[in-house]
């Protein structure tokens, strides 16, 4: 079938990206699923940092790439008759489609399985291949999902099934902002109740693992961000907002002389040494932001041991998407979780550009982007 999809040709585009526009709108042609995987209408798609370090050169990934990993979708058929999902059926889709054969599936660490990262570095499904093209050639998937699209195919092991009253734009942001934020909280760190938590930078990550730092009784959560908009949104949460010029001052006055965790999701060397070098003695640091690969980490190596550290990092907050997200729609529908903030605006596809522009900036926490009806 034919499809429109926001396809990325060359890295490192200058900005303003409104007027260098390294996000085409192209015409592709979607193969139909294989078995095991989803034809799927895309009925919302965030744009998160993720997206942006492809565009900017942060993160390589092989092109022409159709963007697009945070999303809910409409089930419109499945490949195989026996799958697990109907036409209809309303799902929030994973960027780590884990392929649960490895040694890490089998431990409950599909987080880190290597058969799924290999594939969302070559730009395929988990299945193989792509099921991409534009006049024959092929083009890559981003993480298995490329949902700035109107449609798209992915491997089952990418859908979680969602309650049909979770409105798409809401739920597209548990696939990722939530995920990881919460997780990075929950999971990584496991933060306890009483426990104070820090949290640098106040993206959608960011704000979700506030969220999830006060969701699991966390006290105090300070949110450290340089907009003041963003902290106005942690401090009507429940946190105590601070900028960074105040973090360590604030922190220092933290019982035990800083927090307990700490959590990185700016993805800055420098920032992450900073949450390392505040944590109390004894306290966890867990990161979850993408530095350029150029980035290297100085830390007192003697710290580790003599202050009793522990560094962490989380990817996809340490999540089991199938297991984790619901619980998150639970707590969301229970009131303890208001993903609600952190959805800046929805927008249609045809804007993507400029909403990498205001993601950039820092104007957005999390922008949707809604696919144009199939013609």
């Amino acid at each position: 079938m034919k499809i429109t999809a926001a396809v990325l040709d060359a890295l490192g585009a200058a900005a303003p990206y409104a007027t260098s526009r390294p996000l085409r709108l192209a015409e592709l042609d979607l193969a139909p699923p294989g078995p095991g995987e989803l034809l799927l209408r895309i009925d919302a798609a965030g744009v998160c940092h993720s997206d942006l370090s492809v565009v900017n050169g942060d993160r390589v990934r092989p092109l022409p790439m159709a963007l697009g990993h945070e999303a809910a979708a409409t089930v419109l058929a499945a490949g195989s008759g026996d799958s697990d999902f109907a036409p209809g059926d309303r799902v929030v889709l994973a960027f780590l489609p884990a392929c649960g054969r490895c040694v890490r599936c089998a431990s409950g660490e599909g987080y880190l399985c290597a058969v799924a990262a290999a594939a969302n570095a070559r730009g395929d499904l988990i299945g193989g291949g792509s099921r991409l093209s534009e006049d024959g050639a092929g083009v890559r998937h981003h993480l298995g999902v490329s949902a700035f699209a109107g449609h798209a195919v992915v491997d089952e092991r990418s859908a979680v099934k969602v309650d049909a009253d979770v409105p798409p734009e809401i739920a597209a942001l548990f696939g990722c902002a939530v995920l990881t934020g919460v997780g990075a909280v929950v999971n990584a760190a496991a933060v306890r109740p009483g426990e104070s938590v820090a949290v640098w930078g106040l993206g959608g990550v960011g704000l979700a693992a506030v969220l999830g730092a006060l969701a699991a009784g966390a006290q105090p959560v300070v949110a450290i961000d340089p907009v003041a908009a963003k902290r106005d949104i942690a401090t009507a949460a429940g946190a105590r907002a601070v900028h960074p010029d105040d973090a360590a001052a604030a922190l220092a006055a933290l019982p035990g002389g800083g927090p307990d965790v700490a959590v990185e999701t700016v993805g800055r060397a420098a920032v992450l040494a900073e949450a390392y070098r505040t944590a109390r003695r004894g306290g966890r640091i867990v990161t979850v932001g993408l530095p350029n690969p150029a980035e290297m980490l100085a830390i007192p190596a003697v710290s580790l041991v003599a202050d009793g550290k522990a560094l962490i990092g989380s990817y996809m907050g340490n999540a089991i998407p199938r297991r984790d997200i619901p619980r998150y729609v639970a707590l969301w529908r229970a009131g303890r979780l208001p993903v609600e903030v952190l959805l800046t605006a929805t927008r249609p596809l045809a804007e993507i550009n400029a909403a990498l522009d205001d993601l950039a900036n820092g104007a957005a926490v999390r922008q949707v982007m809604i696919p144009p009806e199939p013609r």
